[in-house]
């Protein structure tokens, strides 16, 4: 099965060694020049690749991560936004409150959840775009969970729980605020409400794996202060991860130096070039399960468990991790779906190597095959991840499976001698063709076995 490496690399959605070319990376060179010559990209060696930071590194090897939006809109059960696209009035959304009783709320059990998918992080919106936060505030705002019949702070709740089960807690906060007054009419006293806001969940909650912050986009050209901000984690919470999301359509953007990793918005990430860039930025893809956030009980346009596979392998390949977003119901349970969909997916993952397999250490190196395969190395270990075996599973295109046979890999270099099935230990075949490629001889699946995604191991 030999075939030029044109036509190889046509069929691809890579070139060469799997990695964005430097003229192609449009919004991942909007960085921001920090305040000294050495950190200006355009003073860089152009070669250069900048060293992961300890945090950001780890971060990378957690590979996949639980999201999960609620709220008072929980409550309403038509999305996150329901307040702000169905008009509700702030008096109105305001009786929330008194109804908001969280009592199927319970850190522990969702981090327990969290680790039996397979996710080594959550990241749990601690105040979303109403305003409204599951903290208690000590005075900075009313709209907080100490004006609920909740009587306990749920974010208190949430990162014990996690720290009990060895899930990593961050926290999701807003910069966009519909229900504050500052936010239209004083935008000093705005910033400083979240500077004393942030500094308050690094003071008061022990060690917080990250902030990710969201809202920036909806005042573009605003000064958002993101240096004051920014800089009071760094005082408290020095080791933490900021992450601030670009939005739709923006993937990849970076802005303020101390970013530590750019966000993918339901968009596909590809591998980033780092070369000549000051600083070693991770990339996170988020989605969610349907086309809502926070809980939609009239939304029944579900992903499968299939298609997160898919997702999650997509997003290993590219190097970046997979922020999967749950959103719990008005009391604070997790659906049955998502529950189910998660462990179904967790299972996957143990399968597959579990802890010390490739979806967490796994590293991306440019080992490309046709569509949609590719490689990662672990250590001295190369694994090939083997797709369409059978019809797609990806819900938004059903494809035609190109079923078993030979599968090519570019620059995939070493004496390989054959490969095995990490789901059944089956020996393949493994040869080289006349272009240099490596070619699997990739078996199709046997009766009563379809793993959506197949991942063969190299030997030597």
């Amino acid at each position: 099965m030999d075939i030029s490496r044109r036509k190889f690399l046509s069929r691809t959605s890579l070139a060469g060694a799997g990695l964005i070319l430097p003229s192609q990376l449009g919004a991942w060179q909007l960085m921001e020049p920090a305040g000294n010559p050495a950190a200006d990209p355009l003073q860089q060696d152009p070669d250069a690749v900048p060293v992961a930071s300890a945090r950001v590194k780890a971060f990378e090897q957690m590979g996949f991560g639980m999201f999960v939006h609620w709220g008072l809109y929980s409550q309403i059960g038509r999305g996150e936004w329901a307040m702000n696209m169905h008009g509700v009035p702030k008096e109105e959304y305001a009786k929330l409150m008194k109804t908001f009783t969280a009592k199927d709320f319970n850190g522990r059990e969702l981090a327990r959840l969290a680790k039996r998918a397979g996710m080594k992080y959550i990241t749990h919106t601690s105040r979303h775009h109403d305003g409204f936060s599951l903290y208690d505030t000590r005075g900075l705002s009313d709209w907080d969970i100490t004006h609920t019949p909740a009587d306990r702070d749920l974010i208190r709740d949430f990162t014990d729980g996690c720290r009990e089960e060895g899930i990593v807690p961050m926290l999701y906060c807003t910069t966009l605020d519909w229900t504050d007054e500052r936010f239209k009419n004083d935008w000093k006293a705005y910033q400083e409400y979240l500077r004393a806001s942030v500094k308050l969940l690094c003071t008061e909650y022990g060690s917080i794996g990250g902030f990710w912050f969201d809202g920036n986009w909806s005042k573009p050209n605003a000064d958002w202060e993101t240096d004051a901000l920014y800089g009071v984690i760094r005082e408290h919470q020095p080791e933490a991860l900021i992450i601030n999301n670009t939005g739709i359509g923006a993937g990849g953007k970076v802005g303020n130096p101390e970013i530590d990793s750019t966000t993918f918005e339901r968009g596909r990430p590809e591998p980033i070039d780092r070369r000549g860039h000051p600083k070693y930025v991770a990339g996170e893809m988020c989605h969610t399960l349907n086309f809502h956030w926070g809980i939609a009980t009239q939304d029944f346009n579900y992903l499968s468990p299939a298609h997160v596979i898919e997702e999650l392998c997509g997003c290993r390949r590219a190097g970046t991790n997979l922020l999967m977003n749950i959103g719990p119901t008005a009391t604070g349970a997790v659906p049955e779906y998502e529950t189910a969909l998660l462990k179904r997916v967790g299972d996957w993952i143990a399968l597959h190597g579990g802890d010390d397999g490739p979806i967490y250490h796994g590293q991306s190196c440019g080992i490309q095959g046709e569509a949609r395969d590719f490689g990662l190395r672990l250590d001295d270990e190369v694994y090939l991840f083997i797709f369409d075996l059978t019809p797609t599973a990806d819900t938004r295109a059903h494809g035609k499976s190109r079923g078993g046979g030979k599968r090519a890999f570019l620059e995939l270099d070493g004496d390989w001698k054959s490969a095995v099935w990490l789901d059944n230990d089956e020996e393949l075949k493994v040869e080289r063709g006349a272009d240099g490629s490596l070619i699997l001889n990739a078996t199709r699946y046997p009766y009563g076995t379809n793993t959506v995604v197949r991942v063969a191991r190299l030997k030597r």
